[in-house]
């Protein structure tokens, strides 16, 4: 499974592709960040965004992109670059039929180093010591959007497994209700 990760942001956008399998060794193919100027404008700065998306995608071919779920932080500001960020993110794969997936912060940083309160160090170091890297990418956004690729080739397998279950129990349809005794609330 080959996986890009994004850490979106306007100023900068962490990208990274890995590619692997669950329970097996996995590897870095790329890893970048997608720059755009803070002092220009919105809609430029979100086309070159587009832009640094689009050329990862067509030189590394992910069956997967991964995104980081934008969450509500103090900096109004800051979370709005991020979710306009997130936005160009998943309209890029789509565009493509490339299959999307959120994962939260703690849910990325619980996958890859155990905890959900890990910080942006440990979770550089767990990534470098993961992909077998020489030393942590730089900038944080590179290896937080590695992070986000290696959550999801983990994490995958057993989600598929609850949305088939999802569907299949929805395929079969409400299923009767037994009649409840009346005052012990257990089947007659």
């Amino acid at each position: 499974m080959r996986v890009l990760g994004v850490d979106p942001g306007l100023t900068r956008c962490g990208i990274g592709v890995v590619e692997g399998v669950a329970g097996r060794p996995l590897t870095m193919i790329g890893v970048g960040v997608v720059r755009t100027p803070a002092d220009a404008d919105l809609g430029h700065r979100l086309v070159a965004v587009e832009q640094g998306i689009e050329q990862w995608l067509d030189e590394h071919r992910p069956e997967f992109v991964a995104v980081e779920r934008v969450f509500s932080q103090h900096n109004v500001r800051t979370v709005m670059g991020t979710a306009q960020a997130s936005a160009v993110a998943i309209l890029c794969a789509s565009r493509r039929g490339i299959p999307v997936a959120l994962h939260t912060p703690s849910e990325v940083k619980a996958a890859v180093t155990g905890s959900g309160r890990a910080d942006k160090a440990q979770v550089g170091a767990m990534v470098t010591r993961l992909l077998r890297l020489a030393a942590p990418p730089k900038p944080a956004d590179a290896a937080d959007a590695l992070a986000l690729a290696i959550c999801h080739i983990w994490r995958a397998p057993a989600q598929n497994r609850l949305q088939q279950a999802v569907a299949l129990h929805t395929a079969q349809g409400p299923r009767r209700s037994q009649k409840l005794h009346p005052s012990k609330g257990r089947p007659a």
